[in-house]
């Protein structure tokens, strides 16, 4: 059986240097694309991982790296889409750049690069394609309405797509994250920012608190990987896969209380100390 590759976006840091390392460690061949691989000086040391220059906003730039990838390995067995970041705030503040950018990485990125690989693995009719969601894609928090927007349209987009590639043996599949200790909470978050609006300062500051808190005690990127790793490895038809301990906890709270009672538990938290507008 030849040795199976693996294309790895955003795996710069994170949960996709995570997964570089850990399929890597496992004898895969990764791909492991980032927009300037020229700075990465760890994962371009292991001997079963190459770099790729991939933006994925760029169609030039996902054409471009995914015929590298052919080229080198012959094949492509599974792409994981990674890469994303967090925009988030006060909805009101977000200008209309801010929002299409988040669409155009978190949402519009995946879709170009699956577009990108389908023609490949139709005609191999085989493949797995796994989309790094989170558990923002199946319930909300305040102050990531932008976020939440392009992660639930992603479980949607995942979920029908798996109907239409079934006949060809290509699987779809979703890891969704619970708060992981990443740079998603401070290098990688764009915050909104609007000095007119100062009605919810005293709102925003008590829920980002709370929220960079609950991101620096979580787990690391390393538990993603491993359930990214069994999406890849299962031979299953299943869809979602929930990853670290506290998401699996709120994604139950989610399944099993009703509405009213679940927002009342996240508003404790996520709001703990705030005192009013």
């Amino acid at each position: 059986m030849s040795i199976q590759t693996i294309l790895i976006t955003g795996a710069s840091s994170g949960i996709g240097k995570a997964a570089a390392r850990y399929f890597a460690d496992k004898g895969w061949n990764v791909a492991a694309t980032m927009r300037r691989p020229e700075k990465e000086t760890e994962l371009g040391q292991l001997p079963n991982v190459k770099l790729y220059a991939l933006d994925v906003t760029s169609a030039t730039s996902i054409a471009t790296a995914i015929d590298q990838v052919l080229a080198d390995y012959g094949q492509l067995d599974v792409l994981v889409n990674n890469a994303g970041y967090g925009a988030v705030g006060i909805f009101e503040k977000a200008t209309t750049e801010q929002i299409q950018k988040q669409f155009d990485t978190n949402v519009f990125g995946v879709m170009n690069v699956i577009r990108a690989v389908l023609p490949h693995m139709r005609s191999r009719r085989k493949g797995t394609i796994i989309n790094v969601t989170s558990m923002g894609g199946l319930l909300t928090f305040p102050l990531y309405s932008v976020y939440h927007a392009t992660k639930w349209a992603l479980e949607g987009f995942g979920e029908s797509l798996h109907y239409e590639l079934r006949p060809f043996g290509i699987k779809v599949k979703n890891v969704e994250p619970g708060p992981i200790k990443t740079d998603f909470y401070d290098r990688s978050m764009d915050v909104f920012e609007n000095p007119a609006i100062t009605e919810y300062d005293s709102y925003q500051e008590t829920v980002l608190k709370n929220s960079n808190e609950t991101g620096n005690t979580a787990e690391g990127p390393e538990v993603v990987a491993k359930v990214i790793y069994q999406a890849a490895t299962d031979g299953s038809s299943r869809i979602r896969y929930a990853a670290g301990s506290k998401g699996k906890m709120i994604l139950g709270l989610r399944k099993w209380f009703p509405l009213n009672t679940f927002f009342a538990i996240m508003r404790s938290q996520v709001e703990k100390g705030f005192k009013g507008i």
